[in-house]
């Protein structure tokens, strides 16, 4: 497998601690860690093999005029990048309970970023063991990438990562 580009964000918290459980699943040695705070569209050009990972935080931020986290700067970095000879990992953080409406909606809105310019998404997770109601990421029937939940829960992540880095790996080139 060739090395991953993990990039994550926000720095800190939930988002940041997952990001290193996948890193630690996929082996550290194999993933550069790059937060995306700070990252441009050459810094994802440089991998073949891309993880992005995110945290949901309401409809009304994302939509906002004025950037609220470190995913709205890097948006525009995100669509400048061609994506056809890449393959795309997503995980996002998010709350089920709460916002049951939104669950994960930002894996939906990067998937729909990138999608038209030919990125191939693998990682899609069966809904079946999640509660909510709407979900912009469920394409197709699934989760267009992992769902985590630390909030309501976190006795579930680590499993849940695992599982999936798993079922990633193979797909890496």
């Amino acid at each position: 497998m060739k090395k991953v580009g993990l990039f994550y964000g926000p720095l800190g918290g939930s988002t940041e601690r997952v990001a290193k459980k996948v890193a630690a699943a996929l082996g550290n040695e194999n993933v550069d860690l790059i937060p995306v705070k700070d990252s441009k569209a050459t810094d994802v050009e440089k991998y073949e093999n891309v993880i992005f990972g995110m945290s949901t935080i309401g409809k009304e931020t994302w939509e906002s005029d004025k950037p609220a986290n470190d995913w709205d700067g890097f948006f525009p970095e995100v669509e400048k990048v061609d994506y056809s000879n890449k393959v795309i990992a997503m995980f996002g953080l998010g709350d089920q309970i709460t916002y049951d409406l939104h669950f994960v909606n930002a894996l939906g809105i990067v998937a729909g970023k990138i999608l038209p310019k030919g990125a191939k998404i693998i990682g899609q997770v069966e809904t079946e063991s999640y509660d909510f109601r709407e979900s912009l990421a469920v394409i197709d029937g699934k989760f267009i990438g992992l769902p985590v939940n630390e909030d309501f829960e976190p006795e579930l992540t680590d499993e849940r990562v695992n599982n999936w880095v798993e079922k990633i790996k193979t797909d890496f080139k």
